[in-house]
């Protein structure tokens, strides 16, 4: 019997509290609806002022086709060609690791030890700013050095993320080789790009990369009696500049420097290694002297048509994705005036067209969602001024939910447009109840009266 009381005595409150909630939701509601008749001036001036603001946010707000759900992290890449795998994990890898441990807001540390190569990827918590990881990453490289082998030294990698790849290209040019097409690519075309705002990298892909090769015969060596390490001296000492300081002629200074660099194979070829008696050794007398291109482990095929040579151009963090991509159209228009003959560019991905696609559509649901609330109110109420109601509280909508995105740090993207065009339909089916409700209410009162 107790029992039952209680449960009777509990389920009363419950029904009496939620009756109390509910009347103080009603008075509250009412106070507002009379608050904002009294004061239309402050309403209106506040709404055109949330609609200002709404359209800065909006037009701030970062604009991309894909979300960043990438990790916050700095990566650590670390060259040591012709070492295995076991080699780079024991010599740098570990030494790396073990030295990057400690480092504030720190989450994890990821390595990765291949082929002359060793990766090291530390990840950060996500409210940790990338650029204050970044330095704190390179201040224990700056110590981390010492433990590695000589010669070696790590980098960091650019400031990106994982969905930073928002333009790749091809060059497209009839009757040049790979090895030209590449050395266009890296030393005209690379940075040229680079220097755009929001642009973090550009990567270069395909082609050769061009070198002075020497393929030297162990017979020629064995029968001068000269060493590899010879041959490596002689040229590394003889391609070089000097400089020899100033010569006072005439009143005049005149600044004196020897110019050594290598320009050419025929240069090379007569690099002088040793000497017998009278007689120097040249470069040529110990093997052959070519122009060729450096070691690939892998190419670019472009749909089965063949190779091809271009670049990747990756947006800096937290960079607005469709401004980089047209300041990137933009300047490469300005380089194609500088390209030889016949060579032009060829666009391979554009994340610009997804990003127009997803702006396009949710502009064209927002335009058809009002224009169909305005004929269904037309229809069933015949009223204007209630279709205007629901009409404008769509894109007041829009703008308060563009605030929050840019306060928040967000980007505009598939997702969060997808989601706005769902609550959209909420809006609409909210507005339509409301109104019909309204209508109805002011039709009996003055009906009533």
């Amino acid at each position: 019997m107790q029992y039952r009381l209680g449960l009777c005595f509990d389920s009363g409150w419950y029904r009496f509290t939620a009756y109390l909630l509910n009347f103080q939701k009603y008075v509250m509601v009412n106070k507002i609806i009379s608050w904002s008749i009294h004061n239309r001036f402050i309403v209106i001036t506040a709404i055109l002022g949330l609609i200002s603001y709404g359209t800065y946010c909006l037009l701030r707000t970062p604009v991309d086709a894909i979300p960043d759900l990438s990790e916050n992290q700095v990566i650590v890449f670390t060259q040591w060609m012709g070492q295995g795998p076991q080699i780079m994990e024991d010599q740098v890898t570990f030494p790396l690791v073990s030295n990057l441990q400690g480092i504030p807001d720190v989450k994890d540390i990821r390595a990765v030890s291949m082929f002359g190569m060793s990766f090291v990827y530390v990840i950060f918590d996500d409210k940790t700013d990338i650029y204050w990881a970044r330095t704190r990453v390179l201040e224990r490289l700056n110590y981390a050095q010492k433990f590695l082998p000589q010669g070696v030294t790590p980098s960091i990698g650019p400031d990106a993320t994982g969905v930073g790849q928002v333009y790749w290209y091809t060059l497209k040019a009839p009757g040049y080789d790979l090895g030209t097409q590449r050395s266009l690519q890296d030393w005209y075309i690379k940075f040229a790009l680079q220097d755009v705002p929001g642009v973090s990298e550009v990567a270069s892909f395909g082609g050769f990369q061009k070198q002075y090769q020497v393929t030297l015969d162990p017979n020629k060596l064995n029968y001068y009696n000269i060493t590899v390490m010879d041959v490596i001296k002689a040229i590394r000492q003889n391609n070089n500049d000097a400089g020899g300081g100033v010569f006072d002629l005439n009143n005049a200074n005149y600044v004196i420097r020897g110019l050594g660099y290598i320009q050419n194979e025929k240069e090379l070829a007569e690099v002088p290694v040793a000497t017998q008696g009278t007689t120097p050794i040249r470069v040529e007398d110990l093997g052959v002297v070519q122009m060729g291109g450096d070691q690939r482990l892998g190419l670019a095929d472009e749909n089965g048509n063949g190779e091809v040579v271009g670049g990747v151009v990756l947006m800096r963090y937290g960079a607005n994705a469709d401004k980089v991509i047209s300041l990137v159209k933009a300047k490469m228009k300005e380089i194609s005036r500088g390209l030889p003959p016949g060579v032009s560019f060829k666009t391979a991905y554009d994340r610009s067209i997804l990003i127009n696609s997803a702006i396009n559509s949710i502009s064209r649901t927002i335009i058809e969602e009002i224009l169909l609330v305005c004929v269904v109110i037309l229809i069933f109420l015949f009223h204007f001024r209630s279709a205007l109601v629901v009409m404008l509280s769509i894109p007041i909508a829009l703008l308060t939910a563009f605030i929050f995105i840019h306060w928040l740090g967000f980007s505009s993207n598939i997702m969060s447009l997808s989601g706005i065009a769902i609550a959209i339909g909420v809006i609409v089916d909210n507005g339509i109840v409301m109104v019909e409700n309204a209508y109805r209410h002011l039709t009996e009162n003055t009906g009533s009266n």
